[in-house]
Parts: C-alpha cells; structure tokens; sequence
C-alpha cells in the first residue's frame, strides 16, 4: 500500500527515511490561518491541524495510508509558531529564556479503514540567556522555519538545560515511536 507524508517538512522527510520506509510526500494545501483563529486549544489546535492535512492528500488518494502532522509552541497561554524572520526568532527565544515551555506534536494516520491520532508534549527549561548568544545562536541555526525558533537536532540543543520526554524524536516533528504502533495498526509492515 503507498505511504504519503501529507508535508513537505524535510525533517519530517528525514524521519520517515530513518524508519527505512518508501514514501511520497505531498503538500496537504491546508489554510492553517482559519484553524488557528477558530479558538482552539494548543493541545487541540495540534490535533485538528494534523489531521486536516492528512484528510486533505487522502481525498485524492484514498488506497493510500496518510500521514499528517503538525507541531506548535505553547507558551503562557500563547502558541509560538515558525518566526519566519531573525528578528521574531530572536524575540521569541527572548521571552522564553529561563522559563519553560510546551512542544506539543500531533500525527494523523489515515488510511482506507483508519483513522487514527497521536499527541506528544515536551516539556523544555530554556537556559537564562543574554540577547547576544540569542543572536549568536539564530546567525547560527537559521531556525526561521521551526516552531518556537530552534532546532535541537542542531545548536539550539545548547540554548536548554532541561528537556522532559517520552519520544525524544517528537521534538523533530513526528513522534517516531506512536507512528511505528500506528502503521502497524495500519497494515503497513516494517523493515
């Protein structure tokens, strides 16, 4: 059966590699601005976004199994998205040094007969930091396209002294361990 990966994260790309899995990806054409403004909690915002991009490439490819996912920041009641620019990097990552903050990552497995999803937190305590290793640290990484402006996987692994988890792999967008349970529900067989 085809595998999709309703994103075209290459770090969510990556991930599935690493599984040894054959898959295609796909762009899931999501209006992620209607979602977010509909008041949903982090948690649930997490959710519905991961599975409306799964819904959306199972439409036109109904054999197939369908996997979608989505990760947001939740910090003090706000949720911190990708920056997009140096200077939103380095403000968020300013209102977050030396507090600490949820990652909270969602998967969507869909499939002929399923329907299926998965939410992971990790809960990390960012180092009390001054702005210019902040600045240091966005030159560095680049992490304009990354929730919360940092990329563990990399540098921003030095900008935490606390990192509590129950799938580390989550923390790069998919939560390798719950997506393994769900393909294999899925019928899709492992290497």
């Amino acid at each position: 059966m085809k595998l999709i990966l309703a994103s075209t994260s290459p770090y969510r790309a990556e991930q599935l590699r690493r599984l040894g899995l054959e898959f295609e990806a796909q762009d899931p054409q999501v209006d992620e601005s209607v979602l977010k403004e509909a008041g949903f909690s982090p948690e649930n915002l997490a959710e519905v976004l991961a599975l409306e991009k799964a819904k959306q490439v199972f439409q036109q490819n109904p054999d197939a199994i369908v996997i979608g996912a989505d990760q947001l920041v939740s910090f003090e009641n706000t949720i911190l998205g990708k920056p997009g620019t140096k200077e939103h990097a380095v403000q968020q990552l300013m209102s977050m040094q030396g507090k600490t903050h949820t990652l909270i990552t969602a998967i969507a497995v869909l499939g002929p007969d399923l329907i299926e999803t998965h939410l992971d937190q990790t809960k990390l305590k960012m180092r009390s930091l001054d702005q210019g290793a902040i600045e240091r640290y966005v030159e560095f990484d680049q992490p304009l396209n990354c929730a919360g402006s940092y990329k563990l996987e990399s540098l921003g692994i030095t900008l935490f002294e606390e990192i509590d988890s129950t799938d580390h792999s989550a923390i790069t967008g998919i939560p390798l361990i719950a997506l393994t349970s769900l393909l294999i529900k899925a019928g899709v067989t492992l290497p």
